[in-house]
């Protein structure tokens, strides 16, 4: 038979908790130090454990204090058996939630550093702290005495109509695991699919790929349909890009003089403008007798997608500019008009080459 708890037991037991108390306190002090120097280092999966261990670590230290208290006391079996198996579901769901919290944060970090932007790939972070979870409740059951063999056997039972139900959600989960596994579209990447959208990669989780628009719209695809569409990653394999100008002057010009002034041009937007990038040697490539001009193109080097509309907006505005202080003629296309009225046949006439600018008139007789 159980004693008559005395004086003494109580005093022993309320020691028991106040020392649980101080340790948690202490504990959470000593991590709050520690997080302070986790802030300081470059990695930031330190920050992510020491936040979680402030959750679980306190708990601990009360729960421990709680154990001792309960074992000091002369409950009954049935009330000690009660308390210790309390004390290790508080136990068990604090690790749970802590290892969820820590490993989803580490995936994150992972997730950000290998794509090197601040958007961050959910589908990996949701998937991990779902499984975690789900362990977690499943050994909560079994320490409480509940057998989970028959619950395991009808999930694997369910999940086939489960997944005969959700084929469409099932296979956008998959193909946005596909597309991360495989890195060809990581978060920040500039993309734009076959259909016309395009834009930066804002997330991808578990059902849907999120693209932001150059207007700052936001246009939702369904992963399945992303991994099946043409598609053009204008950051894969590597950020830098160089784009194409057409520019076209006309046949009286010295071609000498013209790669000259262009290749002047090109050095000064080069060193002047955000996102140019000045190592990256430029080319003029004459290419076509056109009709009225002899066309070249430009070719130039930017940092990444969005850089070029700055580009091409200075340059163009430059070149003009310089073209007509060098007396450098960028002719307007011309065409031969030739009308017929009745049985009368109107002669041909040629309507002049204009600059820019100018207006022309041609008079029909």
């Amino acid at each position: 038979m159980n004693r008559t708890p005395t004086l003494d037991d109580f005093m022993l037991a309320g020691i028991a908790l106040a020392s649980g108390l101080l340790a948690a306190f202490l504990l959470r002090i000593l991590l709050r130090w520690l997080g302070k120097h986790a802030d300081r280092t470059r990695w930031s999966g330190d920050d992510v454990i020491v936040d979680a261990l402030r959750t679980v670590v306190p708990w601990s230290a009360i729960a421990g204090g709680a154990a001792v208290a309960g074992a000091v006391l002369p409950l009954t079996h049935t009330v000690q058996h009660q308390v210790n198996q309390t004390l290790r579901v508080l136990i068990i769901l604090t690790v749970t939630v802590s290892a969820a919290r820590v490993i989803a944060g580490l995936v994150r970090a992972v997730t950000n550093s290998r794509s090197g932007v601040a958007g961050s790939a959910t589908i990996f972070v949701n998937i991990t702290r779902i499984l975690v979870l789900a362990i977690g409740f499943l050994v909560m059951l079994q320490t409480l005495g509940i057998s989970i063999a028959p619950m395991l056997t009808a999930l694997g039972v369910g999940g086939l109509a489960v997944a005969l139900a959700l084929q469409d959600t099932l296979a956008n989960l998959f193909a946005g695991i596909h597309i991360l596994a495989s890195k060809t579209v990581q978060p920040g990447d500039y993309i734009r699919l076959s259909s016309g959208e395009e834009g930066y990669v804002e997330d991808i989780n578990w059902r849907q790929t999120t693209v932001r628009a150059l207007s700052n719209n936001l246009v939702v695809i369904p992963n399945g349909q992303l991994a099946k569409t043409n598609m053009t990653n204008f950051m894969r394999p590597e950020q830098e890009l160089t784009i194409l100008v057409q520019v076209g002057v006309g046949y009286d010009s010295d071609l000498e003089h013209v790669e000259k002034v262009t290749m002047e041009v090109i050095a000064e937007v080069m060193a002047d403008i955000t996102g140019a990038i000045p190592e990256h040697e430029p080319a003029i490539r004459f290419h076509t007798f056109g009709d009225s001009r002899i066309g070249f193109t430009v070719i130039l080097g930017v940092g990444e997608f969005s850089d070029q509309f700055r580009i091409k907006h200075e340059f163009i505005k430059r070149l003009h500019k310089r073209y007509r202080a060098e007396g450098i003629r960028i002719p307007a296309p011309t065409r031969t008009v030739a009308l017929q009225q009745g049985a009368i046949a109107i002669p041909q006439q040629r309507i002049p080459e204009v600059e820019p600018g100018e207006v022309s008139s041609a008079r029909l007789d």
